[in-house]
């Protein structure tokens, strides 16, 4: 599957179980080329054999797929929904804690953290902050400037005034042809606002983001792939390590589905996202996990 846009964004390769990488691809002369796993969903402590009767290995098969790679990734991004949501404060506490130390069993020491309304939505983050740290925040990577949007912290589904001018001054320091990936877990834009799938301001987000040039938006929360543009800006949600969910729309109310054992881990997955800083270009490549 390919999709070509203005700026050059394509996505490559979707379905693939492939775990070994070919070595032109990674050059020595690109230095400033680079790639990053993508896992979300995780939701470490949910337990329902119906949906998945692998809910305590999933995440690690997933771990150890990651460590099996050839070349590890700069990064490894979680997009949000580590856990499943519990009202005791205190089981809510366990399961991060258990969720942290499982990927932290990553080779790659660089991790990226950001809250799902699971993690955070009971408690504005509280429990969230002790174990992950800043629900949003920015750093740069090889060219690339990153943005983390918190827009579950608020039950509402919203950004919040407070942290969109905080979005507005830090684009403030930019330029406008810079290169910028904004990771968050909820749509920004109005997927299926029936399901929860939107964020209530998140359009004011992306009219911040729209006068630069090239911006990429990686999400999470509805558990399946879904490639989407606001103008020039491409949105790409990531598969769940967990459970499957059915397309926006697709029933009138949404379930969980439930587990084929004809056809054990399908829909589930994680991705790599190899960046082509020169030509602003990102590759996209799904991997499925894999019973064993």
């Amino acid at each position: 599957m390919e999709i070509n846009r203005r700026d050059f964004f394509k996505l490559v390769g979707l379905g693939s179980a492939v775990l070994v990488f070919g070595s032109d691809i990674y050059s020595e002369a690109a230095e400033k080329d680079f790639y990053f796993v993508q896992l979300s969903d995780t939701h470490w402590g949910f337990n329902d054999a119906k949906f998945n009767p692998d809910s305590t290995g999933t995440l690690k098969k997933a771990i150890a797929a990651v460590n099996k790679f050839e070349i590890q990734p700069d990064f490894v991004v979680i997009t949000g929904d580590i856990t499943h949501t519990n009202d005791d404060p205190k089981e809510r506490r366990k399961w991060l804690g258990e969720a942290r130390d499982i990927i932290n069993g990553l080779k790659v020491k660089n991790i990226k953290f950001l809250p799902g309304e699971h993690d955070a939505a009971l408690d504005n983050g509280e429990a969230y902050q002790e174990y992950f740290g800043k629900t949003y925040y920015t750093f740069d990577h090889k060219g690339v400037h990153f943005i983390v949007i918190d827009n579950v912290s608020d039950p509402t589904s919203s950004i919040g005034d407070a942290q969109l001018q905080w979005i507005s001054d830090e684009l403030g320091k930019l330029k406008k042809d810079s290169r910028i990936v904004v990771f968050t877990h909820r749509p920004l834009f109005d997927l299926y606002p029936d399901w929860d799938w939107w964020t209530r301001d998140g359009a004011k987000a992306i009219d911040l983001l729209k006068p630069y040039k090239n911006v990429t938006v990686f999400y999470g929360h509805i558990h399946q792939e879904n490639h989407h543009n606001t103008g020039h800006i491409a949105h790409h949600s990531a598969k769940s390590l967990i459970f499957q969910l059915p397309a926006p729309g697709s029933l009138s109310r949404r379930v969980r589905l439930p587990w084929n054992p004809t056809k054990p881990y399908e829909g589930l997955g994680f991705r790599r996202v190899e960046a082509k800083i020169k030509k602003a270009e990102y590759l996209i490549k799904e991997f499925q996990i894999k019973k064993g």
